[in-house]
């Protein structure tokens, strides 16, 4: 099979923003001369051309200062026939809530045609891009001009999302693509059990998702256009202290394969690691370690035995209500007085939001899935997923070929598991004093994820 994927650059960007997007095409395997797919890339340069509260940490208490690497938005658009089309936009950003998600899927499905579950939105979480407006809402009490800051680059974001699906979507050329699959192990679980409870650190006994997925595209010559890999683990190897903005791990990454394969886009998926951390950490150096280590897996995948894709591209996307543990007035009352700053603002933003009729009592929450011939299958995931969701998705579809993938169109809060919720710590509960959310999760949670996402991979079937 063929794969070809061209890669633009747009040098006007976000209003100094220089976004990137890569675009992905599959071809059948049994028919070379006569392409399956068609794919399209485009890339555009999001990096914030003034200083910018970075996201986060909310132990950051004024705007960025520098750039240690460039970070991007990259587009894959793959086509077969008329009707089947995806796109595929990776951004080197914190998280996008549906804010910001559902109005750019909102045009792109008016402008080309596009059904909704065609369109993906991951973002890779590193913790050292801009604030984004209505991600992680109640992390800082912003002063009024770097209010203003947030709000012009979330508007020209949602213009260079836009314009980069775009470029790619009518750059289609004929191509194949291949996929295989490596491990990487500088992710380890972050969740340790101690006499007072939960806390982040280290601990190897904890579950992982070490798998590598890559897929490879490739052109008609053979030369490598295109990579699309990922991987399940926070990019929070710059820690607080750094106030830079930079990918992280994951953008030190992508920068090494394409100078390995030069002419070549490469895009980070980001999976299912919001209980995993980079380990060790701490320092740009230990960031750039890691993303070479990912990306020389990525290449001895590469240079090995690949699956060649082909067939039907099915997608579906759903969303199921979830509900909250049960919270009142008086909770909120009470925590006023807690000693814990963060605790007093979110009490103060819910009392406000009941005040006003506006009491979040669930939350639509997305789950999606495309497949390749049914060799191949990204489901897709809203908000912070943990891994065990990865774990028991796999191990349900076998033979599905599926990776998993968190971060994905709306960043809305984590998503523990039962047995998170029920163990407690930072991902169960802590974490919605600053996603603005009212209590933690129902304990049916992870029961009606997984009740959707079996909807939608018998829909892709």
């Amino acid at each position: 099979m063929f794969v070809f994927v061209m890669k633009l650059t747009i040098k006007q960007g976000l209003s100094g923003l220089v976004p990137a997007v890569v675009l992905c095409i599959c071809i059948s395997p049994m028919q070379a001369a006569s392409p399956e797919y068609r794919a399209g890339a485009a890339a555009v340069d999001i990096t914030p051309v003034e200083p910018i509260r970075l996201s986060g940490y909310a132990s950051r208490t004024k705007p960025s200062e520098g750039v240690l690497t460039q970070i991007h938005a990259k587009a894959l658009a793959i086509t077969r026939g008329k009707r089947e089309q995806v796109v595929l936009i990776t951004t080197d950003l914190i998280g996008l809530p549906r804010t910001i998600t559902d109005p750019v899927a909102a045009r792109i499905q008016q402008k080309y045609g596009l059904e909704r579950a065609g369109i993906v939105f991951n973002s890779s979480h590193t913790h050292t891009a801009p604030y984004i407006q209505n991600n992680l809402s109640l992390l800082f009490e912003l002063p009024e001009t770097e209010q203003r800051t947030v709000e012009a680059y979330a508007a020209r974001l949602q213009e260079a999302l836009f314009e980069v699906a775009g470029r790619a979507i009518v750059d289609l050329s004929p191509v194949t693509i291949t996929t295989g699959h490596g491990e990487a192990h500088f992710g380890i679980n972050r969740r340790v059990m101690g006499p007072k409870g939960v806390s982040i650190g280290v601990n190897p006994e904890g579950p992982v998702d070490a798998e590598v997925p890559v897929m490879k595209i490739a052109g008609a010559d053979g030369k490598v256009k295109a990579v699309l890999f990922g991987y399940a683990c926070h990019n929070t190897t710059l820690t607080g202290g750094n106030n830079a903005v930079s990918g992280d791990y994951a953008g030190y990454a992508q920068e090494a394969i394409e100078k390995a394969n030069p002419g070549a886009t490469a895009l980070f998926l980001m999976l299912t690691g919001a209980d995993q951390n980079p380990n060790p950490r701490g320092t740009a150096a230990l960031a750039r370690q890691h993303g070479e280590t990912l990306a020389a897996e990525v290449a001895r995948v590469l240079g090995g035995r690949q699956t060649l894709l082909h067939g039907p591209m099915k997608a579906a996307f759903r969303t199921v209500e979830l509900e909250f543990e049960a919270n009142d007035r008086a909770t909120f009352e009470a925590r006023l007085a807690d000693s814990n700053p963060y605790r007093v603002r979110h009490a103060k933003a819910m009392l406000a939001r009941m005040d006003t009729g506006q009491a979040i009592r669930r939350y639509p929450y997305p789950v999606q899935a495309i497949s390749f011939g049914g060799k191949f299958t990204l489901v897709t995931l809203g908000g912070e997923v943990v891994v065990d969701y990865a774990l028991a998705i796999k191990k349900a579809y076998p033979a599905a070929g599926v990776v998993v993938a968190g971060y994905s169109n709306d960043v809305m809060a984590y998503i523990p598991s039962l047995r998170i919720l029920q163990e407690g710590g930072y991902e169960a509960f802590d974490s919605m004093y600053y996603y603005g959310l009212p209590a933690s999760w129902a304990p049916n949670t992870e029961e009606k994820i997984l009740a959707t996402v079996a909807t939608v991979m018998k829909a892709t079937r």
